[in-house]
Parts: structure tokens; C-alpha cells; sequence
């Protein structure tokens, strides 16, 4: 009998996470829904379960380490890490302030590295498992006012890389998706609006495509897919 595979979507409960988890589990996956309200993520999981799947709700504030080793711990065993939660800032440099500066950098980056460095050993260990970077377009070309989010997202491209070259080897795949300008409730719909117009494919993604690529990047269908950042921009970091 084939077990079921158990994947863990951090920042699942809106977005681009919740689409993950909703792609991840019509896979067959069994989907550990992260987020820190707990209302939404009962949300999400009942909407899992009432398209046939499974998932539980986890709670946990990334930005505490404690809380986050604390995760970690209690997921045990997982075959796909999704590493999505997080946040954006921008504006002129010379406006952001030290304490929302760390903050960043702690959901954005810290919350990536201490998970996979709990969690892809075990995945070596048994010889198989993916990680999944949440990048962005940000991270590869200069964005006026978004200097520190554009290095949080270039920092998760760079670990990308240095995961593959150490995990791959014993069957960890690990990639890294760059999306481009992505309605997700979080931001305005006008200003994305706009932004998706910059694309070749001159409109705005909706988060299910972007989730829709996460999935496939879990399944054995991309088995021969490490070390890379894929561009799900709309061809907007081509030109």
C-alpha cells in the first residue's frame, strides 16, 4: 500500500499558500495547513476536506524562533516543505525602520532557513523529499522602493542553489518559484493591476496558477527539477 505523502505549507491560510495547499491536496497529499489564525485555517482545511482531501491545521508564529523549532518538531516527518509564508514592504529606502527591517528578514528568510535545516536532513536521511522556495520577480530585477523584500527574495534563490548542491545528491529536490505580480488579496488590485500590464502576457496571475505550478514541482512529474528558480512572471524578468 502507498503511504501518503504529507506536505507543509507555511502561510497557507490566504494567497498563494492557500492555493498550494488546495493543488497540493487534490494530489493526494496530505496538506499541514501553517498559518497564526486559526479561524482561517480551519477554513482552509474544511475546504480540503470537502473536495476529499486531507489536512490539519498548524499554528505557529515564524518570526519566534522558539515557536518556529517548535513546528518543526511537531510535524515530524514531512515529504514536501513549502517555504511561503512571509511578507512584503516597500518604499524609499531611507524610510524603513530597524524593527520592520529584522521583521523581514525573520518571516521572509530566517522562517526558510530554520525549517528546511529541521526538516530536508530527514528527507536526505530517506532519500527523497522536495523544498519549495516562495520567490519572487522581485528577486531578480531592481524594483524602485523594494530593496530590502527584493534581498529577502534573492537570499531564498541563493539558498536554493547551496540546498541543491547539498541535499540533492541523497534525493531532496529543491526549487525555488519566482512569481510575478499575483492577486492575492494582500495588496491592491489597481496597483497589481497595473503591474501586470508591464508582462509580455500583459495581465495579472491569479494565485491558483501559481499554486498550481507548486504542485508540480512536488510531483514526481518534475523528478528531474533541482536547483532552479522558475519564473511564473509572464515572461516579465525576459525582458
Amino acid at each position: 500500500m502507498t503511504q501518503t505523502r504529507i506536505a507543509l505549507v507555511t502561510g497557507a491560510t490566504s494567497g498563494i499558500g492557500r492555493a498550494a495547499a488546495l493543488a497540493l491536496a487534490r494530489d493526494g497529499i496530505k496538506v499541514l495547513v501553517h498559518g497564526r489564525d486559526s479561524d482561517r485555517g480551519a477554513a482552509v482545511v474544511k475546504e480540503i476536506e470537502s473536495a476529499g482531501g486531507t489536512a490539519e491545521f498548524r499554528a505557529a508564529d515564524l518570526a519566534d524562533v522558539h515557536a518556529l523549532k517548535q513546528l518543526a518538531a511537531s510535524v515530524g516527518e514531512v515529504d514536501v516543505l513549502v517555504n511561503n509564508a512571509g511578507f512584503s514592504w516597500f518604499g524609499p529606502t531611507a524610510d524603513l525602520d530597524t524593527d520592520t527591517f529584522d521583521e523581514l528578514l525573520a518571516a521572509n528568510v530566517r522562517s526558510a532557513y530554520y525549517l528546511t535545516a529541521a526538516l530536508a536532513p530527514q528527507m536526505a536521511e530517506r532519500g527523497q523529499g522536495v523544498v519549495i522556495n516562495l520567490g519572487s520577480m522581485a528577486g531578480q530585477i531592481g524594483l524602485a522602493g523594494g530593496a530590502a523584500y527584493s534581498a529577502t527574495k534573492a537570499a531564498l534563490a541563493a539558498f536554493t542553489r547551496s540546498w541543491a548542491a547539498e541535499y540533492s545528491p541523497r534525493g531532496v529536490r529543491v526549487n525555488t518559484i519566482a512569481p510575478g505580480p499575483v492577486y492575492t488579496g494582500g495588496s491592491s488590485r489597481e496597483s497589481l493591476t497595473a503591474l501586470g500590464k508591464t508582462t509580455l502576457l500583459s495581465r495579472t496571475a491569479e494565485a491558483e496558477e501559481i499554486g498550481d505550478v507548486i504542485a508540480f514541482l512536488a510531483s514526481p512529474a518534475a523528478g528531474y527539477l533541482t536547483g532552479a528558480v522558475i519564473p511564473v512572471d509572464g515572461g516579465r524578468t525576459a525582458i
